[in-house]
């Protein structure tokens, strides 16, 4: 719902029931649209802001890689109450902008994005607690990756099973020769979602060489 259909949304409920429930309802978007007024002044209407330490950012073609190797991929979205929602899921990219992954047809993380598409993907592919080799500080040293994008249902059927084989093959390369029989077992019942990224993925990293030098401005070993 937006402030713009609001009005047709308000004459579909009955006058007894909707005075208390209009005032409330109003407060809450009106509260919403000046946040988000508020983010888009601070960002220039971006979803995220530059990263503060510049000598640690990485380029999206990194950023991508890291999301690649890690494990899986946490994707954050909003409650129905705006509360945080997050989940770790298996994910497999197709090209530069476009991840899938697979759900049962229905509970909490498909009402949740049918109802607001927006999300927030993080990955980690390093993290290993050390000591600073040359200042003795507690730290880590990490890979990881951000990104934000818009979650779609996939109803084509050929591109259902172009996500599945995709996610199949990330993670099970090889069982491959199984994949016909077990997608058609299981495509009815499978919902599948794409992500496209809204903006490029930024990376952050944390890596000492071999000299104790931390590695700055996106320089390799």
């Amino acid at each position: 719902m937006t402030l713009n259909n609001l009005p047709l949304a308000i004459k579909s409920i009955p006058y007894p029931v909707h005075v208390p429930f209009v005032k409330t309802l109003m407060a809450q978007m009106k509260r919403l649209s000046a946040f988000v007024t508020s983010v888009d002044s601070l960002t220039g209407g971006r979803t995220s802001r530059p990263m503060r330490k510049k000598s640690r950012e990485m380029d999206s073609v990194w950023a991508l890689e890291v999301m690649d190797k890690a494990p899986y991929v946490t994707v954050s979205m909003t409650g129905l109450g705006g509360e945080p929602y997050a989940v770790p899921l298996s994910l497999a990219r197709t090209d530069e902008r476009t991840f899938y992954f697979h759900s049962a047809t229905e509970g909490k993380k498909l009402d949740l994005l049918r109802a607001n598409p927006r999300v927030c993907l993080t990955a980690v592919s390093k993290c290993k607690p050390t000591v600073g080799p040359k200042d003795g500080s507690f730290t880590l040293e990490f890979n990881s990756a951000i990104a934000f994008g818009r979650v779609e249902e996939v109803t084509n059927e050929a591109e259902k099973r172009k996500a599945l084989r995709a996610i199949s093959q990330r993670f099970l390369p090889e069982h491959m020769n199984a994949f016909e029989a077990a997608v058609e077992r299981s495509m009815s019942r499978t919902a599948v979602l794409r992500i496209t990224l809204t903006e490029p993925p930024v990376g952050k990293r944390k890596q000492y060489d071999a000299h104790g030098d931390e590695l700055k401005y996106g320089r390799m070993e």
